[in-house]
């Protein structure tokens, strides 16, 4: 699901916490990436699949 992804903290200008988890998916072949802004959200499926992807020992980056 996320293989080859980069999976990063976004952090908020006004708190400087973590506020969402940036999906950064491959090159396509035709050199357009898809990207995904995830909020911290236990409602999120995209959040939960993250997370599961996290208890399968993968790391979420930190933000820049």
């Amino acid at each position: 699901m996320f293989e080859n992804c980069i999976i990063k903290y976004n952090k908020s200008p006004e708190t400087n916490e973590n506020c969402s988890i940036q999906v950064i998916y491959p090159e396509n072949p035709n050199g357009s990436r898809n990207e995904l802004s995830v909020p911290l959200s236990e409602d999120n499926t995209r959040y939960q699949e993250i997370l599961e992807w996290v208890a399968e020992g993968n790391v979420i980056e930190e933000a820049d």
